[in-house]
């Protein structure tokens, strides 16, 4: 068994869906979590040029105004076909504009991912994910994750967000959004990242 030196973490997120998941993830090893949402904490605009960059300014933002430990996620799709877009600006594709009231979109954002492609045969894609653990003192720590998969057209399955939709894990026959919570748990970008942090120095070897 697995116990953890942290006992509260601000999840410097607004994405509901990824609150949810970071919740699962951490629940085990009684680990209390509180949104930055719920502590009506701004978002900072993402200004990095990689997810590493972008979730270490999420969390840094959190962990300073909050004055305990953040974790953030700074995660998208990385489409060959695409040259690596959407990246980082996965969530800026789901954007709405103001004049139609703001807000994300992912069913646009996905038919924009299947429009560019085309009938471009490369449909392979990734879902990457950086963690990034800040403390009050400024100080970081970093946790990458990848999943192979590629891109299937129409979307299928409602038990996901974002993307999930579109993005078949390699050696799969569903979507991310069509398997259940426990199985994309087991071997999703966030899953990877998330079993590098339960190796860091802040989890130690129980009995």
């Amino acid at each position: 068994m697995t116990s953890s030196s942290l006992t509260k973490i601000v999840i410097a997120s607004h994405n509901k869906g990824k609150l949810r998941e970071i919740d699962d993830l951490l629940r085990p090893y009684g680990i209390e979590t509180i949104s930055a949402g719920d502590l009506g904490l701004p978002e900072p605009d993402e200004t990095e040029t990689t997810f590493a960059g972008n979730a270490r300014l999420k969390a840094l933002a959190s962990a300073i105004a909050s004055g305990l430990p953040a974790l953030s996620d700074d995660s998208g799709l990385a489409v060959d076909g695409l040259n690596g877009a959407p990246g980082i600006y996965a969530a800026r594709w789901a954007q709405k504009p103001k004049c139609e009231g703001g807000g994300r979109d992912f069913d646009m954002a996905m038919w924009h991912v299947n429009n560019r492609l085309g009938d471009n045969s490369n449909r392979r894609a990734r879902f990457i994910c950086a963690l990034c653990l800040a403390f009050p003192n400024g100080q970081t720590e970093i946790f990458e994750g990848t999943v192979e998969g590629e891109i299937i057209w129409p979307p299928r399955g409602d038990k996901g967000f974002g993307y999930d939709p579109i993005f078949q894990a390699i050696g799969d026959t569903q979507t991310f959004a069509e398997i259940s919570p426990e199985d994309k748990h087991a071997k999703s970008h966030r899953a990877e990242a998330f079993a590098k942090f339960l190796k860091s120095d802040h989890f130690i070897d129980g009995k």
